[in-house]
């Protein structure tokens, strides 16, 4: 995250002057313009410290997503009775344990309290309130509905959280257990193949070729370590590198989607968040080219972005949002099929929330089926892993008989 001071104009051509974090330049130009800015002057600035403060201390302050779903809940529990918006942040900043959530609660508080609205002082602080988040409490402000509105955010936060977590226990097991298997293997072929061989040296007979092959590695892999270590370490930077280019994460969100297993699963995911993040922000009365906006860069896959980009520019020009989703080749059906009969018939966050609520039950069963799986399948995978190393290395014992010269 970067640091920008920022001068801009608003609606009334008042020049406001302050501060805001985002990833880059263009995420900074997009949140002030998504506020109905005019963006006069942005420019980073260059904090001391920057690298120090990279590194969090434990408990140092990171404001999870679990905080600012009990925020928004009692936020919008205090507002709807009658609480100010000033006091309630002045509550809420004194209860919270977390110091750098204090801080920037307090600073919002200040804000506010000076005559700034809550979403264009939530604005500041994008690090913490995402442009969804802002724009949907400028829309509460707007039509008065500050305490729906928030805990409307907060439902949509806690099911966010709640599907990124089935996502997580789907991939993360079996993504540990490949690395054990690489881990033992590794250490099979430096400490234990070595003990093996000088014991096999005395049988003066050939060894059967499956033993003798995986000799041969360990000794390639043994006589080459810091080679292979550095190719090993060059290579992972190249390929990380390549993933931070633009042109490498849309070739690998690409694959992402079409992976033979996970593929269908990640491309549920995305369905469910794209129509529940853009029926909470068409419920909750933001526009609807802003609310595109904001899905395609929450949608957490380029290829997605990208889709949702060009849908938001055919409907820029008139059309409606069914055609050019159908035209993406990224949504089926089904959806694009339910989103024009929500158009047609005034309903659209209505037919928005039924996808996604259908898409979250196939991720589940989808999740609950793979969990399933992928333990035989783990199983298997270790078996002829290690197994296999096993069962090579004791060939010769099991053929003693035909290999020992007496």
């Amino acid at each position: 995250m970067a640091k920008f001071n920022y001068t801009v104009k608003d609606r009334e051509g008042r020049t406001i002057k302050g501060s805001l974090v985002a990833p880059d330049k263009k995420q900074a130009v997009d949140a002030l313009r998504n506020s109905n800015y005019f963006v006069l002057k942005l420019e980073q600035v260059a904090e001391r410290g920057a690298l120090l403060s990279s590194f969090k201390l434990p408990g140092g302050g990171k404001i999870n997503l679990d905080e600012l779903v009990v925020f928004s809940r009692q936020m919008a529990t205090m507002i709807g009775s009658g609480i100010t918006v000033v006091n309630s942040l002045d509550i809420l900043a004194e209860q919270t344990t977390n110091e750098k959530f204090k801080a920037t609660l307090n600073e919002i508080r200040n804000a506010v309290n000076t005559g700034a609205s809550l979403s264009d002082a939530m604005m500041k602080h994008s690090a913490v309130f995402s442009p969804l988040f802002v724009n949907m409490v400028k829309a509460g402000e707007s039509s008065g509905t500050l305490d729906v509105i928030l805990d409307r955010v907060a439902s949509y936060m806690e099911k966010t959280n709640a599907l990124q977590k089935k996502i997580k226990s789907a991939l993360v097991y079996p993504a540990i257990v490949s690395l054990m298997a690489i881990g033992i293997s590794l250490v099979m072929i430096l400490k234990v193949i070595p003990v093996f061989k000088d014991m096999y040296k005395g049988f003066g007979a050939a060894l059967p070729a499956p033993t003798q092959f995986l000799i041969d590695v360990s000794d390639f892999i043994r006589g080459n370590f810091l080679i292979f270590t550095g190719i090993v370490v060059v290579v992972a930077f190249i390929f990380r590198w390549y993933l931070n280019s633009e042109k490498g994460k849309l070739k690998v969100d690409g694959i992402k989607l079409k992976l033979p297993i996970f593929g269908p699963l990640l491309k549920k995911v995305a369905i469910s968040k794209f129509t529940r993040t853009l029926s909470t922000l068409v419920k909750s009365g933001v526009p609807i080219l802003a609310a595109l906006e904001i899905v395609a860069k929450t949608s957490g896959n380029l290829v997605v972005e990208s889709s949702v980009d060009r849908v938001k520019d055919r409907v820029r020009e008139g059309e409606n949002i069914a055609a050019p989703l159908e035209k993406s080749g990224i949504f089926p059906p089904m959806v694009t099929r339910m989103v024009a009969v929500g158009e047609k018939s005034g309903q659209l966050e209505k037919m928005l929330t039924k996808i996604s609520d259908f898409f979250d039950e196939q991720v589940d069963s989808t999740v609950n089926a793979l969990t399933s799986l992928i333990e035989p399948l783990i199983i298997a995978f270790l078996g002829l892993i290690i197994g296999g190393i096993v069962l090579c290395m004791f060939l010769p014992i099991f053929k003693i008989s035909s290999i020992v010269q007496f």
